[in-house]
């Protein structure tokens, strides 16, 4: 079963991965992603302050539904949850969280890679950094994102 929420609100990890395996005795391992806003981004002289970030509603959540579905194909995965922020975002704030849960280790591992590689290729998200010169920059496509997700061949 997948938890998946595209929110302005912050998220409790912990509370997270608990909500995923309470009452679950068949999980025996979980792979957690947790992104944040840092301070640096290439191609920019200037600090990163903060970053915004866009989406259409019920688009961005039935994409990340196809990825998820993906990787449920993919894994024996036992739980998945997504948890994708948008909205304005300060350095150091929680944007994204991947969990995926499986009966061993090596699945949830691979799944939670596979999720966040084709989260940041494959789900419409735009991403708007913030500088400290109080200067603007749409983020492009990186190559190297699309390079990892390609590992995973092409599919959802």
């Amino acid at each position: 079963m997948a938890r998946i929420l595209v929110q302005t609100e912050d998220f409790d990890i912990g509370a997270e991965i608990a909500a995923l395996t309470a009452g679950r005795p068949d999980i025996g391992g979980i792979g957690c992603f947790i992104g944040t806003v840092r301070n640096h981004a290439s191609g920019h002289a200037e600090q990163v302050t903060g970053m915004t970030l866009e989406h259409y509603p019920g688009m961005t959540e039935r994409a990340i539904a196809r990825i998820v579905a993906e990787a449920e194909a993919r894994w024996p995965l036992k739980g998945v949850t997504v948890i994708h922020r948008v909205g304005p975002l300060r350095t150091g704030d929680n944007i994204v969280l991947v969990i995926a849960a499986s009966a061993h280790r090596q699945a949830a591992l691979d799944a939670t890679s596979f999720l966040i590689d084709w989260l940041k290729t494959k789900a419409p998200f735009w991403k708007r950094e913030d500088l400290a010169g109080g200067a603007g920059a749409w983020v492009d496509a990186r190559e190297e994102d699309d390079t990892a997700a390609a590992r995973w061949g092409n599919s959802a």
